[in-house]
């Protein structure tokens, strides 16, 4: 199958304009998301403190992508669904809840990889 137009380099940075445009808006707009981005940091400043192996910040790395690439799926579904249909609605509420659903699973799995990485490397 032939690509349906040419590679354009312009095209190409563009778009990554466009996908960093979604971030600074789920930034801005969205409290779960910045909760996220603390967690986050908290894990990272953790990591640095405690030396945590490269294998294990592998691992933190991977789980926070997750965690950001739920939340910021979960907005844009929530976002899509008010367009779809602004009243409320029994269909566009269990949707939206299957897409927060998706990041409560996701963050309950970062809470997991924190808990087996750090638990171990704190001396009470």
């Amino acid at each position: 199958m032939e690509p349906t137009e040419k590679f354009s380099l312009s095209k190409r940075i563009r778009s990554f304009k466009y996908a960093f445009n979604g971030l600074w808006e789920v930034v801005l707009r969205e409290h779960n998301f910045r909760i996220h981005l603390l967690a986050a940091g908290v894990a990272v400043y953790a990591g640095f403190y405690f030396n945590i192996s490269g294998d294990e910040w592998i691992a933190i790395i991977l789980v926070i992508a997750m965690v950001w690439s739920f939340e910021i799926v979960n907005a844009a579904i929530e976002k899509l669904c008010d367009v779809v249909l602004p009243r409320e609605d029994k269909r566009i509420k269990i949707i939206k809840d299957m897409a927060a659903a998706a990041v409560l699973l996701a963050a309950i799995a970062s809470l997991v990889v924190a808990a087996i990485i750090f638990i171990p490397k704190v001396r009470l």
